[in-house]
């Protein structure tokens, strides 16, 4: 077995015969504790069978009460970044490596709280399932916690970024940034620059598939 190879490319189980089985079975997921506090699952959206796959961390605020992936700020930027850099988002999957919202209440608001890697682990069952029925030719780990999932602990998004990496099994994943940190430099002499350089990343991803 490749050392490049995460719990999301591992799992043998059966979820569901196809997306829309997968994600009503998904609806009342108690896997793990989250579901608890978190409004509902958050499955992937997009085509049945997609060339190329995105995966997130987790839903955010705006995710959970929507029911919707990539919805909110970071997700509007990130439709932004795909136009400029020519990917249709419709003919994308864009899924989370954990599919409930995780977060600690601070007087009405709910701050996101990064998911640990038994709660990765846990929900890898359901991205592995999303993968298995899409086949795509190729998978984009935005940030730590989807390269974790696909991939395991040696991969590094400070090192690994822009980089395509290949596990023992599943396809090839293309490693870079959660479009979220984006959001946290827009204000920020860098902001500009840092948003070209992810861009820049898409139109590989782009170029990758036409290949």
């Amino acid at each position: 077995m490749s050392e490049l190879l995460g719990p999301a490319l591992v799992q043998e189980e059966v979820a569901g015969a196809n997306l829309d089985e997968l994600r009503a079975n998904a609806a009342s997921c108690t896997r793990c504790d989250l579901y608890r506090d978190a409004t509902q699952t958050v499955f992937g959206e997009g085509p049945k069978r997609a060339d190329l796959v995105f995966v997130g961390e987790q839903p955010g605020d705006k995710e959970d009460f929507a029911g919707r992936p990539f919805v909110g700020p970071a997700g509007k930027l990130f439709d932004r970044c795909l136009e400029e850099a020519g990917i249709e988002r419709d003919e994308c999957y864009l899924t989370n490596a954990v599919k409930h919202f995780k977060f600690e209440p601070r007087g009405k608001r709910r701050i996101h709280a990064k998911p640990n890697k038994g709660e990765i682990k846990i929900c890898a069952w359901w991205l592995a399932a999303e993968l298995r029925l899409i086949r795509p030719r190729l998978i984009v780990a935005l940030g730590a916690t989807a390269a974790y999932s696909l991939l395991g602990p040696q991969v590094k998004v400070t090192r690994d970024r822009g980089s395509v990496l290949r596990a023992a099994i599943g396809p090839p994943v293309f490693i870079t940034i959660h479009p979220s940190s984006l959001l946290r430099v827009l204000d920020q002499p860098m902001g500009q620059l840092e948003i070209e350089r992810f861009v820049g990343e898409m139109k590989c991803v782009s170029s990758f598939l036409k290949h």
